[in-house]
């Protein structure tokens, strides 16, 4: 791209600037700031939602584990008690 050719896309940028400021296009500043930050906001409390279920989740793993290993227990006393005790064939 030659000088000439960027000079003129610098001066059509800096007139496109100055033209979008004269509109007003500085008053859309506070509600874009404003729109980010609720979004911001918003997305910290969408984090915190998933690591609040993540946490719920493990202790319902950790639940359902220890169920797990109570019925096993249960099941080797079952064995246990039947080898000992049950019918001799």
């Amino acid at each position: 791209m030659s000088s000439t050719s960027r000079a003129w896309v610098v001066a059509v940028t800096v007139g496109a600037v100055e033209a979008l400021k004269d509109q007003g296009i500085c008053r859309w500043n506070y509600t874009l700031r404003s729109l980010h930050q609720h979004a911001k906001n918003h997305l910290r409390s969408v984090s915190q939602a998933r690591m609040l279920s993540s946490q719920s989740s493990a202790a319902v793993w950790n639940q359902l584990r220890e169920e797990k290993a109570k019925q096993s227990e249960e099941s080797l006393r079952t064995v246990m008690y039947l080898s000992c005790w049950g019918p001799n064939n």
